[in-house]
């Protein structure tokens, strides 16, 4: 029986006592209890070797305790020996979140400046704030708010780059009860003021840097905010930064405080498929992703964050932020990615963590060497969508120890991680927190995008390496907010993301849009997009599986494949942008080497470089509206000849036969 009291345990390299969980192989159904595979093919283990975790490890078995068949005691071990302390760790960073239902992310802060003073909390070229120097900064914009009428779900807008600033702006104004629209720094005209709209604002925060951006909107605006510039330029716009120098700072207990279950941010969807939505975020939902993340990552004061992604996304916005601070480490923030000074950035602000996307790092892995890229203190790389085509080059040529794979939506509520650095696997959910985080993949219908159904009616569950759309249970959330789905401003958008009766006539799943395959082993493996999957010659043809062929062809870097109509023939036919020009001979060898015939573009579209939105992901909407019209795309065309065999030029005699269906393919 496991004891419910242990001996203090003192870690930072003291020699501790721990316990071992072992659960035999017979009456554990998943491979897994938690990140550790079994030994010898007999048990698996969970090492606890943290005071903390040691603690209400008496609560977890008795949870579990119908599946336990002995508890061990176990020799001393190294706190990272089990990668098992990562999901242990967030569960008890986490679980304290809803028994303080006022205590919100800005109060978390204060109470590490309070700890930590003047260490530095963000760093940036131009701008530096201490954690002291944060929690005041914000305290002045939480006081801002209050005196021009921000009150409890009011909307302030925010477009500013990355800095500093940015962190402190929002924190002060969700710390007095508004709602920080976190608008995307890249946008312009109509789709600005269409972001800008859908939340109806109060205020309006704008750098100066971005003035003619949002000039470029007003015009389109129907919301009649108040605006403010950021900066020093002389504009006839009110300076935010002299009313709030001006003013008091809010007090550290406001009784009109928000509480978790208030909403703190809108942050938007990526606009790949569409004009932005703007997703709900609760300060619950800030608090959860920063201390679950600081439990996965185990983060510490010592720690340094690496953070070029964009500050109005929830991964560069919060979790590579918040997962940090929290833990009273720091984080370097840069304006924008660049590949050519990424490991200087690196090295001159020792990093030891780096958050990355997955095209962060197959740029980087193609860029040419660089005499820092080793020269480095990172332990962890923590981001999503690193490719298996990718992943060994960049852990191996920048020697990186540890990556932290996941997978997550802003508004979503399926989360999974990869603690064990399988490469291309997105991540698994361990069978003790099943129950949490229900998800599921069930088939889809590709050609309408929605999943098939029995004869009762139900959908029907994947089998083993079964692609089909990922699924997450929709609770209330009450205690686990990872359940909730918080939706929309619009109501129509938040529930055409539900699924209802999927397994019972009344539950009710979040749809990810995502295609998943899942092993035998319980990982979880990306396959594509929903929409970007197409079907030709009766077969589906994944997007990424061809995208990753074209580019291991070499000095093809980047690919974006999407499907194209052709008139006389059923489906979409693979259509590819690439960047580069090569020996179309050589590379329809390639890919008939890699690839099933009916998975090889047709077409190829050579480009100088692919469109991406901020967080690099293809605009294929655009590129597959364009279609294959040589008097439409001034870029080279070509279209496979069956009979030569072989990449020919699409000229538009060529075009004329396929529109009128006299070329068969």
């Amino acid at each position: 029986m496991l004891m419910r009291r242990q001996r203090a345990v003192q870690l930072d390299g003291a020699k501790s006592k721990a316990i071992t969980l072992i659960v035999k192989r017979g009456t554990w159904r998943d491979r897994h209890v938690d990140t550790v595979w079994w030994q010898n093919d007999e048990a698996s283990r969970v090492h606890i070797n943290d005071a903390a975790r040691l603690r209400c490890a008496g609560a977890f078995a008795k949870r579990i305790s119908m599946r336990l068949d002995k508890v061990e005691r176990a020799s001393p071990i190294d706190a990272g020996h089990a990668t098992g302390g990562g999901w242990l760790r967030a569960l008890e960073m986490t679980a304290p979140i809803a028994k303080s239902p006022t205590r919100i992310l800005p109060h978390v802060i204060d109470d590490v400046a309070a700890a930590s003073g003047d260490a530095p909390a963000l760093l940036s070229d131009h701008e530096c704030l201490s954690f002291r120097a944060l929690a005041e900064r914000a305290r002045l914009y939480a006081g801002w708010a209050a005196r021009h009428g921000v009150s409890k779900g009011d909307v302030v807008c925010l477009l500013m780059p990355n800095r500093p600033e940015y962190l402190a702006i929002w924190l002060g104004i969700t710390r007095a009860g508004g709602i920080v629209s976190l608008l995307n720094s890249n946008l312009t005209g109509a789709s600005l003021a269409h972001c800008i709209d859908i939340v109806a604002p109060k205020h309006i925060i704008v750098d100066v840097e971005l003035l003619a951006a949002f000039a470029s909107a007003r015009p389109h605006l129907t919301s009649g905010a108040k605006v403010w510039s950021h900066g020093d330029a002389g504009s006839e716009v009110p300076n935010i930064e002299h009313a709030v120098g001006r003013g008091d700072a809010a007090p550290t207990d406001d009784a009109h405080a928000p509480t978790i279950a208030d909403c703190a941010l809108y942050i938007y969807t990526s606009g790949t498929t569409g004009l932005p939505k703007a997703a709900r975020v609760s300060h619950q939902r800030l608090l959860t992703w920063s201390l679950w993340f600081a439990g996965m990552m185990g983060t510490r004061p010592n720690d340094r964050m690496y953070n070029c992604l964009p500050m109005y996304h929830s991964v560069g916005g919060v979790v590579a932020t918040g997962a940090v601070l929290v833990s009273g480490g720091s984080v370097a923030i840069r304006k924008k990615f660049s590949a050519r000074e990424f490991w200087d950035d690196v090295a001159r602000f020792d990093c030891t963590l780096v958050q990355y996307i997955g095209e962060l790092c197959r740029y980087l892995v193609n860029a040419p060497p660089h005499p820092a890229e080793t020269k480095h203190r990172i332990r962890l790389a923590c981001g999503n969508g690193l490719r298996p085509d990718v992943w060994e080059q960049f852990k191996d040529r920048f020697r990186i120890p540890q990556i932290l794979e996941f997978y997550a939506a802003t508004e979503g509520n399926v989360t999974l991680f990869n603690l064990e650095g399988k490469p291309g696997a997105i991540g698994r959910i361990p069978a003790f927190l099943a129950h949490r985080s229900p998800t599921t993949l069930v088939k889809i219908d590709l050609n309408t995008g929605e999943p098939l159904r029995d004869a009762d009616g139900l959908c029907v569950r994947c089998a083993v390496n079964e692609p089909g759309e990922a699924l997450g249970l929709i609770s209330d959330g009450r205690t686990n907010v990872g359940g909730r789905f918080e939706g929309y401003t619009g109501r129509q958008e938040s529930e055409r993301k539900i699924l209802r009766g999927v397994f019972k006539p009344a539950d009710a799943w979040f749809r990810t849009g995502d295609l998943m395959r899942k092993d035998d082993g319980g990982f979880f493996y990306f396959v594509d997009r929903l929409g970007d999957t197409f079907r030709w010659k009766g077969e589906n043809v994944s997007t990424t599986e061809v995208a990753e062929a074209i580019t291991a062809f070499p000095g093809l870097t980047e690919a974006s494949v999407y499907g194209v109509e052709i008139p006389g023939h059923d489906g979409r036919a693979g259509m590819a942008a690439i960047v580069g020009s090569p020996d179309l001979a050589a590379l329809r060898e390639h890919l008939a080497n890699r690839l099933p015939a009916y998975a090889r573009p047709l077409f190829l579209r050579l480009r100088g470089e692919i469109e991406t939105t901020a967080t690099f992901k293809h605009r294929k909407n655009e590129l597959a509206r364009d279609g294959y019209d040589p008097a439409a795309i001034a870029d080279p065309l070509y279209v496979h000849d069956p009979e030569r065999r072989a990449y020919v030029p699409l000229d538009a005699a060529l075009y004329r036969r396929i529109s009128a269906g006299q070329v068969r393919f």
